[in-house]
Parts: structure tokens; C-alpha cells; sequence
């Protein structure tokens, strides 16, 4: 763990946003983040798990956006991990940033949808519950350690209507046709604490901007005409966002940029150059995140 703040990411923050603004997305790195955990709503619902958490004293927050979605105040993460609800799998820990694409995705009965990057499976659990139980999910995964450990959380969340599939999404035949897609893509996470690592270099910016570019370009050549895709990264870099997505869309043609309805007035935001895509400013709260639909033409 390097203690210093990278200094070519703070040129970058600074030469993307400002220097007022570039403090304040420092300051945010260094919070320590609460935890969130969202109620799975195949095995339980809001009630019991309200229910729950007041007969054990625990103190908990709501959040406005996400009636699914709980802010904990007095446990941390392991103790959570040891409580009922969540060996049940009636709960799934996950970030309130990382909840934010597939409320976006909007998943419904009987749609055919890709989730391209799954693995661990927050989000693949999270759209099964959404559609309850009732979409066609088709989830992704290169790494076969990795697709075990999502197989583990879609049998423990109650997800039975989704097809592992352990390939690089970027190698699926262009015969595939999907109504909805999320891709959640591999990032340098600039959004996150690590990059306090050591591993947080200007190479993995640029590894991670050339396979953002790969997968978004292949998930909108098998997109079905009307069908939407939402691409999200836990990076508030330009070059991992909005010039992945133009590059895309100077490449494969009839696709638009969805506006995101605002249902997410309470989050902290960042200035971004892409009308109607959210970039979300860490904090105590959220991780830096970056959310865009696009929809192919029909």
C-alpha cells in the first residue's frame, strides 16, 4: 500500500475537473466507506429484514433511491457475515454505487439479457431479483475460479434462470441477440481506494481502456434493434468513460445515448461531458462510479 496519493492521478483529476473539484474527489477516497448491504427480494423482503435488524439492535439507514437498499451503522462487515439473513442469502453485501447499473437496466419477464463482466455476481443476483426470477440471464465469465465463486452467489441468492457461460464476452459470436445488456467492465478503479495500491499504475489505465473498448464494441453489435445496454466502470476517468463510449459509438453505428432518469438526486456527482451519464463522486457513502444506457436504433 503506497501512502502518497499518485501524483500522475492527481495531474489527471486536476486537468479533467479542477483543482476545488480534485480535492474534494481526494477527500473521498480517504473516507472510510459505510456498509451496504441490499435485501434480495427472491428469498426475503424489506419488512422481515427491517424486522430483523431492530431485534438485534442494529442501527441502520434507508436509502431514497432503493426501497432494497440498507446503510449499516454500528457493524462492520464481518459481523454482518455472521448473521442469519445473510447466510440465507436473504441479504447481498455489495456498495450502493455498484446497485446503480441494473436499476438502470430496468430487467423485465422474459427479456433475453447479457451480463458481460459478472463475476461476483452482485449484479447478476441483483437483475434476477429485479425481474423476479423471471428474466433470461445469460452472465459471463473468463475466469473459471472466478465463475465458480459466481455460480456459489447465484445458487445462494435463489438466481435459477441464469446460464453461466465461462468465455470472454468479447469472443461471443455475433449470432447472439440480446434484448438488454449490462456491462459492468474491468476498470482501474479509479473510483476506489486501491488507488492507494502499488498496483494502480498508468499501464492499468491503458490495459483497462483498450478491454473497455473491446466489450463495448462487441456488446452493441449483438444488441438487438430497441435493445439497450448500460455501461458502467468503478472509474471517474474520462478516458475509461466517455471516450470509451464515443470511440464505440464512431464505430458501430444507430446508437444513441439514453438520458438516466433522475431518481438519483441525492447521490454526489461530477461534472461529466456526456449528457444524461452519471459519474458519482466517492464519499462516505459511494464509490467513484460512471453509468451510461445506450439503446440500439430501430
Amino acid at each position: 500500500m503506497q501512502e502518497k496519493f499518485p501524483k500522475f492521478l492527481e495531474n489527471r483529476l486536476t486537468k479533467i475537473y479542477g483543482e476545488e473539484e480534485k480535492n474534494k474527489i481526494i477527500e473521498g477516497y480517504k473516507r472510510k466507506r459505510v456498509v451496504t448491504f441490499r435485501v434480495n427480494t427472491l428469498k426475503s423482503n424489506t419488512e422481515k429484514i427491517k424486522n430483523f435488524l431492530e431485534n438485534k439492535k442494529i442501527i441502520f439507514k434507508e436509502v431514497s433511491w432503493n426501497k432494497e437498499a440498507f446503510i449499516i451503522e454500528n457493524l462492520k462487515e464481518e459481523e454482518i457475515k455472521k448473521l442469519l439473513i445473510y447466510e440465507n442469502g436473504e441479504i447481498y453485501l455489495q456498495s450502493l454505487s455498484s446497485m446503480i447499473p441494473p436499476i438502470i437496466l430496468n430487467p423485465k419477464e422474459n427479456e433475453n439479457i447479457l451480463d458481460m463482466a459478472a463475476a461476483p455476481g452482485g449484479k447478476t443476483t441483483e437483475i434476477a431479483a429485479l425481474s423476479q426470477n423471471e428474466a433470461m440471464i445469460t452472465a459471463c465469465e473468463k475466469n473459471k475460479i472466478r465463475a465458480e465463486r459466481l455460480k456459489y452467489n447465484l445458487n445462494k441468492q435463489g438466481a435459477t434462470r441464469v446460464n453461466v457461460m465461462v468465455e470472454d464476452a468479447r469472443k461471443l459470436d455475433n449470432f447472439f441477440s440480446f434484448d438488454k445488456i449490462l456491462l459492468d467492465s474491468p476498470c482501474s478503479g479509479s473510483g476506489t481506494f486501491n488507488v492507494f495500491e502499488e498496483k494502480f499504475t498508468e499501464e492499468l489505465i491503458k490495459r483497462s481502456v483498450k478491454l473497455q473498448e473491446e466489450l463495448l464494441i462487441k456488446g452493441l453489435k449483438i444488441l438487438k434493434p430497441g435493445g439497450e445496454l448500460v455501461y458502467s466502470t468503478c472509474s471517474i476517468l474520462q478516458e475509461e468513460n466517455e471516450e470509451v463510449i464515443n470511440k464505440a459509438l464512431g464505430i458501430v453505428k444507430n446508437i444513441e445515448i439514453v438520458p438516466i432518469e433522475d431518481i438519483f438526486k441525492e447521490i454526489p456527482k461530477i461534472p461529466n461531458s456526456i449528457n444524461g451519464t452519471i459519474c458519482i463522486k466517492p464519499d462516505i457513502n459511494y464509490e467513484g462510479f460512471f453509468v451510461a444506457k445506450l439503446r440500439r436504433r430501430k
